[in-house]
């Protein structure tokens, strides 16, 4: 992490795009001017983001962010990119639920303006806990908070999934289930499983997460529980903060139909990654931040739903973000970044932790 280069996050050319969206948008807006066009460098590999100031008399805003599909073309992270999507589930919480989500303007699904399908966005001010360099490390905002401002922002962070899972109508999250028989969970995997089998195709094959498959259905749970609209990505690197409260909640394109337990499993497990990997460069990190134990008591307490088999939900969780990883070192490899090693397992930022949870002996870890 720090001797590796960072993985390209775009191929795209920013003034391309922003001469391309201002025709796009001119075509809607006549005489609509765009300003201040700009990729953050917070850009992850998946979906892109560009932020732009929009003139107009007749815009409904001024301050917009467009989500742009990932480039078919440059080893995209997943295999599907379904704008409309995303689109649907963000407008659909904002109508269910008081959970902050942007406001969803244009919806474009021809590939041609942009050389993939967008929609564009209110934008959202605030700040956002970093992943590079991550949160847990010292020097920024949340590390340098206080206690009581760390734990604030945790419960303010609880309370946004407690609502999405209690507020939103599981009848209207059919539609984000996955294909296939049995359960919502059982489906879920399965979709993970041709992921994985995805970003294997035609290269190294993974033992590890191969030996978390197995580990999966060694332990399935007796009762999955009830099925509830899983917003996916749920980690606070994905919310917009105001002070320590959350602004706008950010990043839908892994919404699905699922056990609550979906989201806060990864809610724990995204920090510990960044907390395993902060004490293993020597530093204390957050220790006390989003802690298993206080994230299933909190839970609990806002919403009646005791969480229930979390030691599977994490290691799945764990298993995700390793597919996902596998797929990002293997486009580090497509573009010259890193060689491929002997063993492909080696490229897992995270291997001891998935190791250690398939052993069962992670959770001894304080």
């Amino acid at each position: 992490m720090a001797t590796a280069p960072r993985p390209r996050t775009t191929t795209r050319d920013p003034k391309d795009l922003a001469r391309r969206l201002t025709a796009w948008l001119g075509a809607r807006l006549p005489g609509a001017r765009v300003a201040g066009v700009d990729a953050p460098a917070s850009n992850g590999m998946s979906s892109e983001t560009l932020l732009f100031d929009l003139y107009h008399p007749a815009a409904p805003v001024s301050a917009c962010a467009l989500r742009l599909a990932a480039d078919p073309a440059a080893y995209s992270v997943f295999p599907v990119y379904d704008m409309a999507r995303q689109h649907r589930v963000m407008s659909l919480v904002a109508a269910h639920t008081d959970v902050p989500v942007p406001r969803v303007l244009w919806l474009e699904e021809d590939p041609g303006p942009l050389g993939a399908p967008f929609f564009v966005m209110e934008r959202a001010e605030g700040r956002v806990p970093p992943d590079v360099m991550p949160y847990t490390y010292e020097g920024n905002w949340l590390h340098a908070a206080s206690d009581a401002e760390r734990a604030r922002l945790q419960d303010a962070t609880l309370r946004v999934l407690a609502r999405l899972h209690d507020q939103f109508p599981a009848k209207d999250a059919e539609f984000l289930m996955a294909p296939g028989p049995g359960s919502p969970l059982r489906r879920h995997v399965e979709a993970q499983r041709a992921y994985y089998d995805w970003v294997v195709d035609g290269v190294a094959r993974s033992p590890l997460i191969e030996s978390a498959f197995d580990w999966l259905e060694a332990h399935w749970p007796d009762d999955t529980g009830p099925s509830v609209l899983s917003w996916g990505d749920a980690r606070i690197g994905n919310i917009v903060y105001d002070g320590f409260e959350p602004a706008a909640v950010l990043d839908w394109e892994m919404a699905s139909c699922g056990p609550r337990e979906l989201d806060l499993a990864w809610t724990v497990y995204l920090h510990r990654f960044f907390q395993d990997l902060t004490v293993g460069f020597g530093q204390s990190g957050l220790p006390d931040f989003l802690r298993r134990d206080a994230v299933e008591r909190r839970y609990a307490e806002l919403t009646g739903h005791t969480p229930r088999d979390m030691e599977f939900h994490t290691l799945y969780a764990a298993l995700r973000h390793a597919v996902v990883m596998l797929r990002i070192a293997y486009r580090q490899v497509h573009f010259g970044e890193v060689r491929v090693p002997e063993d492909p397992d080696t490229m897992i930022l995270h291997r001891a932790s998935l190791e250690a949870m398939v052993n069962g002996t992670y959770w001894e870890v304080p």
